[in-house]
């Protein structure tokens, strides 16, 4: 049982790394004075799902899943 907390911990230091290094390569929210003129909704706002940036998005709502299950499974392992 040892091997797999270990095994848990491990993962979730990778998992904790890479999901910081997900989240820096993002792009910020806020569009400057482009949004008061409607200028969001242009040709790369509607296919932001299929761009680079939206696949980033998904990877990272992935990974937080995963970390706080991980994290779950750590913590009811560590009670009993």
């Amino acid at each position: 049982m040892e091997i797999v907390r270990m095994a848990c911990i491990i993962a979730l230091i990778i998992l904790s790394v890479a999901l910081t290094a997900i989240i820096l390569m993002q792009e910020g929210k806020s569009a400057g004075l482009g949004s008061i003129a409607g200028a969001a909704d242009n040709y790369w706002g509607k296919i932001k799902g299929r761009s680079m940036e939206g696949r980033l998005v998904k990877a990272t709502k992935v990974m937080v899943v995963i970390f706080f299950v991980l994290s779950l499974v750590l913590n009811i392992a560590s009670i009993g």
